[in-house]
Parts: C-alpha cells; sequence; structure tokens
C-alpha cells in the first residue's frame, strides 16, 4: 500500500484534518499519517470541524517527523510554508505537494468565529484530498 505524509508545522490542525479526509477517503489506496516539524496538541476546534463532517480525529496524536516513514512515503504533502522550508530533504521516490493553507489557529473572535475559519480550511482539505483519489 502506498504511503502518504501530510505535514505541518505543529501537526495541531491542518495536516491532522488532512490525516482524518486521508483516512476516510482514500483508505483502499494509501496509507496515511500526519506529522510535524513541532509538536503543539491535537487543536479541539479541528477535532469539532471535522466531527461537523463525520469525521472522528479525536484520538489521533500531534507528532513529529517519523524519519523512517518520511524516507518510505510515496506521497508528502507540505500544508505550511514553514513545513515546506523546514522539512527534511523530499526523498527521491517521493512525489511533494505543497497545500499552501491558512492557519485556521490564527482565527481570533468568539467560538463560532473560529469555527468559520476552521471549516473553510476544513472544506479547501477535504477538497485536495479528494483530488488525490
Amino acid at each position: 500500500m502506498k504511503k502518504i505524509y501530510f505535514l505541518c508545522t505543529g501537526n495541531s490542525c491542518r495536516s491532522q484534518m488532512a490525516e482524518g479526509y486521508g483516512k476516510g477517503l482514500l483508505k483502499d489506496q494509501y496509507e496515511c499519517r500526519s506529522a510535524g516539524v513541532e509538536k503543539h496538541g491535537l487543536n479541539p476546534y479541528a477535532v469539532e470541524a471535522m466531527a461537523e463532517d463525520g469525521i472522528d480525529i479525536s484520538q489521533q496524536k500531534s507528532k513529529l517527523i517519523d524519519l523512517d516513514y518520511f524516507n518510505a512515503a510515496d506521497l508528502i504533502v507540505t500544508l505550511c510554508g514553514d513545513a515546506k522550508d523546514r522539512c527534511p530533504i523530499i526523498p527521491p521516490q517521493a512525489q511533494s505537494l505543497h497545500w499552501p493553507l491558512p492557519d485556521p489557529a490564527q482565527a481570533k473572535g468568539t467560538h463560532e468565529q473560529k469555527m468559520i475559519v476552521f471549516r473553510q480550511v476544513r472544506d479547501e482539505i477535504k477538497q485536495l484530498v479528494r483530488g488525490l483519489i
């Protein structure tokens, strides 16, 4: 089975949502994991936004890049410029994609105002993951 690695800075929002959609939409074709160049913990707004779309990521954990998985990956997707700039050199067998998505964790305001931003990013990630099918 082919391997996809979704990477962002803190592995708290974007890459976690991508992993959730990857596991749901690509499960017959790919093993999907996510990680960060840092560990920031799983963002509860990301969990809530994904649950609204029927995807449970509540048991996922914020992880640092696993070099063994990274070096075995067939596709490496960076979801922010920071991860793209700071991730290790892409192994020669791997294809890489960059999805420059805004960081929903930077959203300000009320709970509902923040959720609007998380939903927008979530929906964009879902479309991008679907495009991998």
